[in-house]
């Protein structure tokens, strides 16, 4: 039986950082900064409140860096600092998910061709950001972040349910949004 090995190629940046080497935090930072800021404004919609939590889990994670235990990549013990400081910084606006009590019935999953909709990546971009909050972080966590609806309950402290309910609701009303702005499935 083959175990998960993660390899990682900026351990010898991370073994620096646990030296302390202020050079090897720096390049740590030029390689994961765009794209932990991307996580972190897709699921706060602000740049301002991106940019914080960039900063605070950077300064966390060599803060931390100690800790790391290498069970997975820095980049993706990172990411889940991002999104777990972006989740609090949510939880501040208070944010709401709808409740799941008037929904009896959830299906597992609704096919993605139903929802095949052909447009430029920063047209959808756009449409996501109209999106509720609760809405929006299910559906970035589940599509963009690749979560499933177990770990975004458990991220988010929502039951299965409720996360699947945003999931579908937020496609629903991506769809929605894109069809006002005249884009229809071709």
């Amino acid at each position: 039986m083959l175990e998960a090995v993660y390899i990682d190629k900026n351990l010898e940046l991370v073994k620096e950082c646990m030296q302390g080497s202020r050079a090897a935090q720096f390049e740590l930072y030029k390689l994961y900064a765009k794209a932990m800021y991307n996580v972190a404004l897709r699921i706060l919609n602000y740049e301002e409140e991106a940019e914080d939590v960039l900063q605070e889990a950077f300064l966390d994670a060599f803060t931390r860096i100690v800790d790391f235990r290498q069970e997975t990549t820095f980049g993706l013990w990172l990411k889940q600092i991002v999104i777990n400081k972006s989740i609090n910084y949510l939880r501040k606006r208070k944010f709401e998910f709808v409740g799941t009590d008037e929904i009896s019935e959830v299906p597992d999953e609704i096919s993605a061709d139903e929802y095949e909709v052909k447009l430029q990546a920063d047209e959808i971009r756009e449409a996501i950001k109209e999106l509720p909050d609760g809405y929006r972080v299910v559906l970035s966590l589940y599509l963009l972040e690749g979560y499933d609806h177990e770990e975004i309950a458990h991220i988010l402290k929502i039951s299965d349910n409720t996360s699947r309910t945003q999931y579908m609701r937020a496609k629903k009303k991506l769809k929605s949004i894109l069809e006002q702005k005249g884009m229809r499935d071709e």
